[in-house]
């Protein structure tokens, strides 16, 4: 299951996603906002994100104006390694090498038709472990931090 969150600024785009993945019969869980009117992109961050951490959902995909302020929000919640892709191999890479578990992208800096490539690369790539997995460690290891 793929949780879903955005505010007013991804809200578009997060719709876009929705029918994208219904296209594919992947299951997901919308976490708000549900409508075009100004909210606080924090609030959802935490709700999809804490799915994530829970075990709930597999991963994340949240969409604000920019796609940052929503990528900084989730950062902030232990367990997840949120990423701002706007492009295929950043979104590729970024499940190989960094196993992000949230895709972050921004409604209004790029088109759906990128930003569903991006979903289904993020989606359907694995993480490589290998050397990888030490770096992932040193992350859990600064997350863990006093």
């Amino acid at each position: 299951m793929i949780a879903l969150g955005s505010d007013h600024g991804g809200f578009a785009l997060k719709q876009e996603i929705k029918a994208f993945l219904d296209s594919r019969g992947i299951a997901y869980e919308d976490f708000g906002t549900y409508t075009e009117e100004s909210c606080d992109y924090p609030k959802y961050a935490q709700l999809a994100c804490d799915a994530v951490v829970s075990g709930k959902c597999e991963k994340a995909i949240l969409c604000c104006g920019t796609g940052i302020g929503i990528s900084i929000a989730a950062n902030k919640i232990k367990g997840i390694r949120a990423a701002l892709c706007s492009d295929y191999f950043s979104a590729k890479y970024t499940r190989l090498h960094n196993d992000a578990n949230v895709l972050c992208m921004g409604g209004r800096t790029i088109g759906p038709g990128l930003a569903l490539e991006l979903v289904d690369v993020f989606l359907h790539t694995e993480f490589e472990g290998g050397r990888h997995q030490r770096r992932i460690d040193q992350i859990t290891e600064l997350e863990n931090r006093g």
